[in-house]
């Protein structure tokens, strides 16, 4: 039972490690956050659509992980494997954008209800007091995606 329970401390401290020093694990986070955001502020969805958004959310951000993982193990190959380990980074790189698109395609086709868009841009242009905290938010977001986490030479 320990050793299973281990299991999520290491799991956890990957998802730390990868939130400190991947940009892009940061940038599906946060695209996230918006997404649960909006959907709880402005849309009626039911069960059915909250389970498609988690799902979308939790794929991108899983395959992030493994994304960063493969180009990890992948990093520093000998001669003979470079190609190969240029193959791989890109196939899993290509798995994220695959799952990403999907995710996007399924809230454009969840968030495409023009009269709460309407709405939606109504709210914030009658509250300046959200707006200002929606761009504060947009401002940090930026911050956290760019300009946080483990800096890198080069």
């Amino acid at each position: 039972m320990r050793r299973f329970l281990a299991g999520f401390g290491y799991a956890l401290r990957g998802i730390g490690r990868a939130l400190r020093e991947e940009r892009n694990l940061r940038f599906h986070l946060c695209t996230g956050g918006y997404v649960v955001f909006f959907g709880l502020r402005f849309y009626a969805f039911g069960p059915a659509e909250w389970a498609l958004l988690a799902l979308c959310i939790a794929g991108v951000i899983a395959l992030e992980l493994v994304n960063s993982a493969i180009e990890r193990a992948v990093a520093q190959p000998d001669v003979s494997h470079w190609l190969f380990a240029g193959d791989a980074k890109d196939m899993a790189a290509g798995g994220v954008l695959a799952f990403a698109l999907g995710a996007a395609a399924a809230g454009l086709c969840l968030f495409w209800q023009p009269d709460v868009l309407r709405a939606a841009a109504g709210h914030y242009l009658a509250h300046p007091p959200a707006a200002a905290l929606l761009a504060l938010s947009g401002a940090g977001t930026g911050w956290f995606v760019f300009g946080f986490g483990k800096k890198s030479g080069g």
